[in-house]
């Protein structure tokens, strides 16, 4: 297991038509190479399904959202398109199958810890509303959990005024490509984002 974190400075914006295009010709890719069986036996999505097996949860009822997003376009169903980074985070998480949060830092509280959700812990997911995260890994600050691979939590959600990102990939195969998907996600958080002050970790 493997938690890679990126923070940046960012330009958020509504809509980035040349990203889209990107996300566009990667849509096409997936929707004509890919069955819901493969999207499930990718190395990082398995390993992923494999954590939330050993944590308790079910992943076929609990998807991760990298798989979720590759389901969705094999469905022959489009993605949402929120605002830019949302897009932009959505686009690195399909290119690797990983499952990756990305937060407005400027509101998460105090120190960040990974974990295990609890029973009853309160939780609402990103267009999902309240989501029983109990067996999910978790990451929390000092006030709630607020990212796991299935779904980040709305307090943390990142908006057009956001101007200060992180990002946490969900490495379960270990951090082999982590590196990789650093290289890339900086440019494209550089090209159609404008960030700055980019810093990057790599946590076992």
């Amino acid at each position: 297991m493997a938690l890679g974190v990126m923070e940046c400075r960012v330009q958020n914006t509504a809509f980035s038509d040349d990203l889209w295009r990107e996300i566009a010709a990667l849509t096409t890719e997936i929707r004509s190479t890919l069955t819901f069986d493969s999207i499930k036996e990718q190395p990082q999505i398995a390993a992923t399904r494999r954590m939330y097996t050993v944590c308790g949860k079910d992943p076929s009822r609990y998807r991760p959202s990298a798989e979720a997003l590759m389901r969705r376009i094999v469905k022959g169903n489009d993605l949402y398109q929120i605002n830019t980074m949302v897009d932009l985070v959505n686009l690195v998480s399909m290119r690797y199958g990983y499952s990756i949060g990305g937060f407005d830092a400027d509101k998460v509280e105090g120190d960040v810890v990974a974990g295990i959700g609890r029973e009853g812990e309160p939780y609402n997911g990103i267009g999902r509303g309240p989501l029983n995260i109990a067996g999910l890994p978790v990451l929390r600050d000092s006030v709630s959990g607020f990212g796991t691979p299935t779904s980040d939590e709305e307090r943390t959600a990142m908006s057009l005024e956001t101007s200060h990102f992180l990002m946490v990939v969900n490495a379960y195969d270990g951090p082999a490509l982590l590196p990789e998907l650093f290289d890339y996600t900086r440019q494209l958080l550089e090209k159609y984002a404008a960030a700055t002050d980019i810093s990057t970790n790599i946590i076992e």
